[in-house]
């Protein structure tokens, strides 16, 4: 083999192994993403049905009940138009209060989001962007 082969094929494996490791790269990103959406793109459809997502609003007033285990808890998530009922196992931030900001990360099941991960608004003064500005929205769209 000459050595102008020789380079050629060390360049070609070099490709070879750059894609493979830029397709590896951009797959674990693809799997990683997870966007937000309000309820009312929920009840509208736009949120995946197969993929996890982030869904924010506020934990509507009366809607939080306990289960019998004591560590399942359903509750209502608004953005003062539309509601998503939420399903959640497992020990729940401590500023988790109803009439308050909330994002759960989860999938949508028959209807009911099934959260894995809650987080709480964690003082008076911040709520995510996301979920700021799709109050904004569902309150100039019920106008």
């Amino acid at each position: 083999m000459t050595a102008r082969r020789r380079r050629l094929a060390w360049l070609l494996a070099a490709l070879a192994c750059g894609g493979v490791a830029t397709a590896l790269v951009l797959n674990a990103f693809r799997g990683n993403l997870v966007f937000f959406f309000s309820p009312t793109q929920v009840a509208t459809h736009q949120a995946p049905a197969a993929r996890a997502f982030r869904l924010g609003g506020l934990v509507a007033p009366g809607s939080m009940r306990r289960e019998g285990d004591g560590m399942t808890i359903r509750f209502v998530v608004t953005d003062t138009a539309r509601e998503v009922p939420v399903v959640y196992r497992g020990l729940l931030p401590d500023l988790f209060r109803e009439g308050r900001g909330v994002v759960a990360r989860g999938q949508l099941r028959d209807g009911v989001f099934q959260a894995t991960e809650v987080l709480a608004k964690h003082d008076e003064n911040y709520m995510p962007p996301e979920a700021a500005d799709a109050l904004k929205q569902a309150r100039s769209a019920a106008r």
